[in-house]
């Protein structure tokens, strides 16, 4: 029994390179690529849970684990080419004609790939980060090879090709903080008491939780204009968040507390007035015709 299944591991299925290939060799190729890479996965994947432990910075955890996984993969090919018996060198010629037709036929597959490992190496872009490109804010969730993926103020996915990262404009709210700084403008009726306006304006941007008194971001409110039909005030203040609907709740909030503040004090927020002076007399005309 032992030297039938001796015979049948050993039996010589096809010749490669003068070289007979045994079916235990056929068979040990298919299990050896399995088995490493669901090893270089397990390993990587637990340094990574470590390193994510450990509070470390989760862009320089993808950059790691990106480049474990190229460096597992370059390994376990060329351990698969040298149980095979295969020099490097016979792929010389057939890597050379396949990376010219690759270049022409994938150059923004190659470009996107490229501007990826700018992107993690260089990180002007972080996971975390709140973009605004061509008019459309998000959260970065992930940094991929190809494409980032960033999530929508309005929930939705978008997958934004790299090198549209590196070769358009792209506003970064958060690159170097998360401070964040808004405006509420209010006009208020001509004749109101312009100081007793400017203190409503800082109670309540003081009042607020969000808004950041320290020194130098202090909320500060300017007189900005004599308007048409109102006294116009601005008021700028900052905040710590690094998404939009953060800003848009606190100017909110402001809002509505300007509003309560101003009807306790009697001052009116303006709206467009006009006066209208008639020469000479008015003469009112019946419409009624007597029967």
């Amino acid at each position: 029994m032992f030297e039938q299944f001796n015979y049948w591991i050993n039996y010589p299925i096809f010749t490669f390179n003068e070289r007979p290939i045994t079916t235990i060799e056929v068979l040990a190729l298919p299990l050896w690529l399995l088995f490493s890479l669901w090893l270089a996965h397990f390993l990587i994947k637990k340094l990574a849970k470590k390193l994510t432990m450990n509070h470390k910075d989760p862009n320089m955890i993808q950059l790691i684990t990106r480049l474990l996984y190229v460096i597992s993969f370059a390994l376990i090919f060329i351990t698969t080419l040298a149980m095979l018996n295969v020099p490097i060198t016979a792929f010389a010629f057939l890597s050379g004609a396949v990376a010219i037709g690759f270049g022409f036929g994938a150059q923004n597959i190659i470009n996107n790939f490229i501007s990826g490992w700018i992107l993690m190496g260089e990180k002007p872009i972080r996971i975390g980060d709140f973009l605004e490109v061509e008019g459309v804010r998000g959260v970065v969730e992930e940094i991929n090879t190809r494409s980032t993926r960033v999530r929508r103020v309005d929930g939705v996915h978008m997958l934004i090709p790299n090198s549209k990262l590196l070769e358009n404009t792209v506003i970064n709210w958060t690159l170097r903080d998360k401070l964040i700084r808004g405006t509420v403008k209010v006009g208020v009726a001509y004749g109101s008491d312009c100081e007793q306006v400017k203190a409503i304006l800082l109670d309540v941007a003081n009042a607020q939780q969000q808004t950041l008194v320290d020194a130098g971001k202090e909320p500060q409110v300017y007189f900005q204009d004599f308007g048409d039909n109102a006294l116009v005030f601005e008021i700028y203040f900052w905040i710590n968040s690094q998404v939009e609907g953060g800003l848009r709740l606190v100017a909110s909030n402001i809002r509505f507390a300007l509003d309560k503040a101003f009807n306790e004090h009697g001052i009116v927020v303006a709206f467009p007035q006009r006066d209208i002076h008639l020469d000479g007399n008015l003469t009112i005309v019946s419409s009624n015709k007597s029967a």
